[in-house]
């Protein structure tokens, strides 16, 4: 049976091996904030640039773990086997609306983020659950007109990493349980991951690359 991640700096290790023969001009995008401390050793392995992506599920009121959908800049990505009036749906998108620009302001400063045109983007989070998130991530980063999207995670289930290859270019996962029920049995320290730690692992990012 296979053992459990340390945490997900040690899964990034693990996921940088499975991503090592990607080529080109990469970019690598941390799903804020779990995916932050994942992307950053597959960045640092491939030797390319870091950067965040905020994307916020949709929870349903009353049951904020299950996800109605996501959003990502203004894309928005339905689960639809959560049934949900429009009403309900559209007050619960603004209000998560407005703590992404909260995120992105707090992650960014006055940082643009960097460019993805004609560049293979990894999505990289800590792991796939629904993937409501990470498709809501995939369509975002399309309209910037990328070369490819790879979908790279340490876990997830086979059923979600299915759906997902239907609309990116590639997915990388690099452990598929035979019984999978949520990321964190896949940790051994799942803790959350606060704002200060998306920093600190931008800053160091941005501080090792030319120019930074």
């Amino acid at each position: 049976m296979r053992r459990p991640y340390p945490d997900r700096a040690a899964a990034g290790r693990a996921l940088a091996d499975e991503l090592r023969p990607v080529a080109g001009s990469v970019l690598v995008l941390g799903l804020a904030r779990g995916g932050v401390p994942v992307a950053a050793p597959v960045a640092d392995a491939l030797s390319a640039e870091l950067d965040v992506l905020v994307v916020r599920k949709l929870g349903l009121p009353g049951q904020p773990e299950l996800a109605m959908g996501a959003i990502a800049g203004t894309e928005l990505v339905r689960n639809e086997s959560v049934p949900v009036d429009p009403e309900t749906l559209e007050t619960v998108r603004r209000s998560e609306a407005v703590e992404l620009r909260r995120r992105e302001q707090v992650y960014r400063a006055d940082r643009p983020p960097i460019e993805v045109r004609d560049r293979v983007v990894i999505l990289v989070d800590d792991g796939l659950a629904t993937g409501s998130t990470m498709r809501a991530a995939v369509e975002a980063v399309r309209r910037n007109g990328p070369a490819r999207v790879i979908v790279a995670v340490p876990v997830g289930g086979a059923a979600t990493c299915r759906l997902l290859s239907r609309v990116a270019d590639q997915v990388v996962c690099a452990w598929i349980p035979q019984y999978f029920s949520a990321v964190g049995q896949a940790y051994r320290d799942f803790s959350p991951v606060g704002d200060d730690e998306v920093r600190r692992v931008l800053a160091e990012s941005t501080a090792q690359r030319p120019g930074g």
